[in-house]
């Protein structure tokens, strides 16, 4: 039950925890899995956000206006989607938009416009739990995505493979399920392709496609980004890899999903939300020796969830965003084309200290309630509920008992054990 908790959301509200215990493995998951959309093709007007235009020349006063402008609207959507992260009731969908924004890995370091990089999460949050063609159509064409991996270079005349590189490797095939010359071939269909930059509208121009046939994956033909994501799309090979992907990042890092599996099979219609449903209700999901390190962004939002803290509303929100990246996992800002690490990357003597540091302060400000006002004899399960975790260690229950009269201390123990930052 701590697994539908915590992998599917980000951890239970104080209350919850007991709650979907009482409702049963298949209740509590079915619940879970029946989140509402909370997609809105309007949220970035909405939240303010804007074309800000081209930027202005070096050393002019329209310079400072303009980064003024654009910090403030990263800074908006970033604590929004936070907030959101926090606030749901039910946060699947969330959690799923935060697992293709880790797939479809495009940062805002490149990207640079606030705009352009909010509609790109928010077409996944789109297609989250949805159609997977129907996601990869979008993203072929998705202005950020396109200028992070250089596809507005790509010409007739001056080829760039980027793009048709990642569609296969990362995106939609998987590693060592193409050649080379598949390579070279898919990028002549993604030529001529353009992006204005402060709104990521995307055109194509003419002059710059390449006229012709080409050979790739065992066939030849005439291929455009749609129909060559299409054609990628439905390849046995994109069947194995997105299981393969939904395993290692719900399930292990640490195993490979077995070949011809029911998660496997779920998703040969290329729907999303079936091939979630059955990984959770997989052996894998439940198997003892699973366990995953929670990662930096799962850490923070499972906290600010129990100790109800909206971080939009914060004393400090700009301290939030500043620990995630101290941590390494900032919203909008993926460290590369491949996504974030997983598992023990996230554990060091470093982040270590940062964790507790950041666990001091945040209990100091949110709600401990669920905690103090239990009996100091009932604590140590009270923060078991608390918090979605299945059971204390002997050695953690060793360390609780000295900071069992101080709610504040027992909480920081908690949020830093072994427990809570491994994911049982």
């Amino acid at each position: 039950m701590s697994r539908l908790s915590h992998r599917i959301g980000f951890g239970p509200r104080p209350g919850e925890f007991e709650r979907i215990l009482s409702l049963g493995f298949d209740r509590a998951s079915k619940e879970l899995l029946s989140a509402v959309s909370t997609y809105n093709p309007d949220q970035a007007r909405a939240l303010g956000l804007s074309d800000l235009g081209t930027q202005p020349k070096p050393n002019t006063p329209e310079i400072v206006e303009y980064a003024e402008k654009k910090r403030f609207q990263l800074r908006t959507m970033t604590l929004w989607w936070l907030d959101q992260m926090v606030e749901l009731s039910n946060p699947f969908i969330e959690r799923m938009t935060w697992f293709w924004h880790g797939h479809w890995a495009t940062s805002y370091a490149k990207v640079d416009e606030p705009l352009v990089m909010f509609e790109h999460v928010n077409k996944l949050r789109k297609n989250a739990i949805g159609n997977f063609e129907a996601m990869s159509r979008d993203m072929v064409l998705d202005g950020a995505l396109i200028f992070w991996l250089d596809g507005q270079r790509n010409t007739a005349l001056a080829p760039n493979e980027n793009l048709s590189r990642e569609l296969m490797e990362l995106f939609i095939l998987g590693v060592n399920r193409y050649t080379e010359s598949d390579v070279k071939e898919t990028a002549k269909a993604l030529t001529g392709y353009k992006v204005q930059k402060s709104s990521g509208l995307v055109t194509r121009n003419v002059k710059q496609v390449h006229k012709g046939a080409i050979s790739f994956l065992g066939t030849s033909g005439s291929f455009d980004a749609l129909s060559l994501t299409e054609f990628l799309v439905k390849r046995s090979d994109c069947q194995r890899f997105i299981p393969e992907r939904l395993f290692y990042r719900f399930v292990t890092s640490n195993a490979v999903l077995d070949g011809n599996s029911r998660i496997e099979g779920a998703f040969s219609s290329r729907e999303i939300l079936p091939t979630i449903q059955a990984l959770v209700a997989s052996s894998y999901f439940q198997a003892p020796e699973n366990s995953q390190v929670r990662s930096p962004i799962e850490w923070l939002i499972g906290i600010l969830r129990a100790i109800r803290v909206t971080p939009s509303k914060f004393e400090r929100p700009d301290y939030l965003i500043n620990l995630l990246n101290g941590l390494g996992q900032r919203p909008f800002f993926p460290p590369n084309v491949g996504g974030w690490p997983a598992d023990e990357a996230w554990l060091s003597a470093a982040s270590t200290q940062t964790r507790i540091s950041a666990a001091e302060y945040l209990m100091k400000q949110g709600d401990l309630s669920p905690i103090s006002q239990l009996p100091q004899s009932a604590r140590v399960d009270g923060l078991a509920n608390w918090l979605g975790i299945s059971s204390w260690s002997e050695r953690t229950k060793l360390a609780f008992s000295g900071a069992i009269k101080d709610p504040q201390r027992l909480a920081v123990l908690a949020v830093c054990s072994p427990e809570y930052l491994v994911n049982a």
